[in-house]
Formats: C-alpha cells, sequence, structure tokens
C-alpha cells in the first residue's frame, strides 16, 4: 500500500486515553496494509512546564541547556505511545530525533534542518515496525540537542515525509482541517476541501496557526501532499472515509484544484505582532541595511517593511517584529543603530494587528484591494501599514478593531458561501 506520516500535536497526546486513541487510529492504518511513521509532539502544556522550570533557574534560560530541557517533553510521549501500539499487538519503535538522526545547523531553540539519515527508519518499517520519531527535536554536526522553535513537530512530520518519499503526511490536531478564517471569530466559517500551498504558506505566515510556516514551506519545496485531520473524531472511523476527510493541502496544477479559484481563499489575523518606526533617517543608500542588519544579526524576523516618502533628505521607516522580540529590537535600535545612523528617534506600538487576505484568483482579478480598503473604512478602520505579494494583502490596524475587520472582510468577500 502506501507509506504514510501522521503527525499528532500536543492536544491529541495530551492525556493517556487520547494517547491510547492515537494508538488506535496508528494501528487502523496499519492493518489497511500501510506503513508508518508516526511523529508526536509533547503532551498539551508540557513544552510550557519545560520552559517555566528553566526560568526559575534562569530568567533568561541558556539556548543550549533550553534544548536539552524542552527535548524531553517528546521523548516521553514517543516512549508511551510506542508502549500502547505494542499493548494493541502492533510492532512499533520510537526513535528520538539524534537517533535517527535529523541533523540541523546549530542554532539553538530555532535550528533548521540539513539532512535526514532514514536508513534506520527504511529498515523498521521493513521489518514490519510503527516507527515512532519524536517531533520538534535533531542534534548538530557537534552532538548538541537541537530544537526546531515552536510548532517544530509539523516541520518534523513533512520533512520525515520528503525524506521517505512519503504517500502523504497527515498532520492530525485539534481542527477538523483548514478554515477560512477562525470560527471562533466567525462562526459561518467554512472548511476548505482544498487549499494549494502558495495560499496555505500566505496564510501561515499572516497568522493562521493550523499548521506551521516551516512545515508548509517544506512541504512546498519537496512536493509532499499534506493533509490536515482532526484527532478529535472516532479512531476507528474506516480508513477510506478518513482518508478523503480534512483538508488536502496540495499543488495549483493539482486535479484537485478546480479550474477556477475562489477570488479569495481565506482572511488571516496575527495579534502578536508590534510596529516600531525609525523617525528621520538620512534618505541615502544603505540606511534600511543599517537599521535592519542588525535586527537580522540578533535573530529577529521581521514582517511587513515600509519608508515612508521624506523631505529635506530625511525619511521614515517602520516595520514589524513579533511582540516577543520588541523588547529587544527596540534596545538594538536605541543603543547601536540610532547612534551610528543619528536618527532623531525610534518609537513603537505593541497594540496592533496584522489582517490578510489570501487567495489564487488574486492574480486574475482586479479592484482586490479597493474592495478591502473600503470595507475596511466603511466600519471606520484606520490602515497604518499596507503590505502585498501576488497572492495576498495585508494591513496593519489598531489591535481593538481586529474581530471586526476579520468579519467585515470574510462577509465582503464572501467566505461563507459554497
Amino acid at each position: 500500500m502506501a507509506l504514510i506520516v501522521q503527525k499528532f500535536g500536543g492536544t491529541s497526546v495530551g492525556s493517556i486515553e487520547r494517547i491510547k486513541n492515537v494508538a488506535r487510529r496508528v494501528a487502523k492504518w496499519k492493518a489497511a496494509g500501510h506503513d508508518l511513521v508516526v511523529v508526536p509532539s509533547a503532551m498539551a502544556g508540557e513544552t510550557n512546564r519545560l520552559i517555566a522550570l528553566a526560568r526559575e533557574i534562569q530568567p533568561q534560560p541558556d539556548a543550549r541547556e533550553l534544548d536539552v530541557i524542552a527535548t524531553t517533553g517528546e521523548q516521553v510521549t514517543i516512549g508511551l505511545l510506542a508502549m500502547a501500539l505494542l499493548d494493541l499487538g502492533v510492532k512499533a519503535r520510537s526513535y528520538t530525533g539524534w537517533q535517527v538522526k535529523l541533523l540541523t545547523d546549530s542554532a539553538h531553540t530555532r535550528a533548521r534542518i540539513v539532512s535526514i539519515d532514514e536508513k534506520a527508519i527504511r529498515d523498521d518499517l521493513a521489518a514490519g515496525n510503527v516507527v515512532v520519531v519524536a517531533g520538534f527535536q535533531g542534534v548538530d554536526a557537534k552532538g548538541n540537542i537541537t530544537t526546531l522553535g515552536r510548532g517544530g513537530s509539523d516541520t518534523s512530520a513533512v520533512a520525515l515525509a520528503a525524506a521517505l518519499n512519503a504517500h502523504e503526511c497527515h498532520i492530525f490536531t485539534d481542527v477538523d482541517g483548514v478554515y477560512t478564517t477562525d470560527p471562533r471569530i466567525v462562526p459561518e466559517a467554512r472548511r476548505l476541501k482544498t487549499i494549494t500551498f502558495e495560499e496555505m504558506l500566505e496564510m501561515a505566515g499572516a497568522g493562521s496557526k493550523v499548521l506551521q510556516i516551516r512545515s508548509v514551506e517544506f512541504a512546498g519545496k519537496y512536493k509532499v501532499p499534506t493533509r490536515v485531520l482532526s484527532s478529535l473524531t472516532d479512531p476507528m472511523l474506516p480508513v477510506a472515509d478518513e482518508a478523503r476527510s480534512g483538508t488536502l493541502i496540495t499543488f495549483e496544477e493539482d486535479p484537485h484544484i478546480t479550474m477556477e479559484k475562489p477570488v479569495i481563499s481565506g482572511v488571516a489575523f496575527a495579534r502578536d505582532e508590534a510596529k516600531i518606526t525609525v523617525h528621520d533617517v538620512p534618505d541615502r543608500p544603505g540606511v534600511a541595511y543599517a537599521i535592519l542588519g542588525p535586527i537580522a544579526d540578533a535573530n529577529i524576523d521581521v514582517d511587513v517593511i515600509v519608508q515612508n516618502v521624506g523631505v529635506d533628505g530625511m525619511t521614515d521607516l517602520s516595520f514589524t517584529v513579533h511582540r516577543n522580540d520588541y523588547a529587544r529590537a527596540m534596545k538594538i535600535l536605541k543603543g547601536q543603530v540610532q547612534s551610528h545612523i543619528k536618527c532623531r528617534d525610534v518609537t513603537g506600538d505593541e497594540h496592533i494587528a496584522k489582517i490578510s487576505i489570501v487567495g489564487m484568483g488574486m492574480r486574475s482579478h482586479a479592484g482586490i484591494a479597493a474592495q478591502m480598503f473600503r470595507s475596511l473604512a466603511e466600519e471606520g478602520i484606520n490602515i497604518q501599514m499596507i503590505s502585498t505579494s501576488e497572492i495576498k494583502i495585508t494591513v496593519v490596524i489598531e489591535e481593538k478593531y481586529t474581530e471586526l475587520a476579520v468579519r467585515v472582510l470574510h462577509k465582503a468577500f464572501e467566505l461563507d458561501q459554497e
């Protein structure tokens, strides 16, 4: 039959009973004749608990030692899941990330995958085992334990699926697919049967929490068909039915994608951003690098960037960062950067939100931006920054208008309609 990689999130393995349910689900797929590699996260809340313990010892934990601590959550889960499978009479073996070995660079707490040695996995599959691999973790060239960043189990699963040339990668989570927007804000939001990798990448980058963005990048780069499914359904749901459920993330040229995609596929939002503005900087070549270079050197990701038209040879540069990086970014800018480029001031705002509309149909339809801006204006929502790509339009607004903006745009583009 097929080789399937299945990933189960923290909620899916959040208790012993849920781990047993995961084992029943995996055993069902194995009984149907499929080869299975299973990638579980730590139990829900466990990684946060471990990080909190580390911070009781050291308020800013050493990154190398924090990785050593944080990876133990997944190590517990893989052992428990392998035992649950063995208890059902299913042959299973568990591996940590460094046993596989999943080789990464040395950027502790946010490492990137370099290569995967899949030989041991293939040998175990050939022997009839279900292989259970810890997500979120790997090892660098010097043998140091590393982690891939929060949500890294998704990336582990897709990377393993790519290395093993799997038929599909299943991401089991506490939702039953990808929706047009968050149903908790818009009850009329619809589950999408299919979405392209390009759209999913933009949605993830814009704040959709269903999949971790690096996992989508991997899936698109290596063309791994990826399906988002719910782990909270009946674990004994027939394989044929489960294989057609959820949302399939696939390719634009794939026959699953209809000839005429909707203009807009979804509305995404992020409330965990902050805006920084560097005022009155010299409008000359290299000034943007002088500002953003030190930010990049500190491993801080920058998202939306806007440079205003200046007067008298001066200009303003605004950009957004994750709210967790805001204090560090401000410290860098008010220190070395401000003294180096002689700007007038550096100001920030932690109370902003990023709202995005995403859709392949933007490529062939005019007036989408105008419709978005008009819909927000009619509700008195001011736009502070605008960023666009071929299939996405993003605006930065005051955080207090987030839910209103999402509802307005979802209705304006008729996303509640089939």
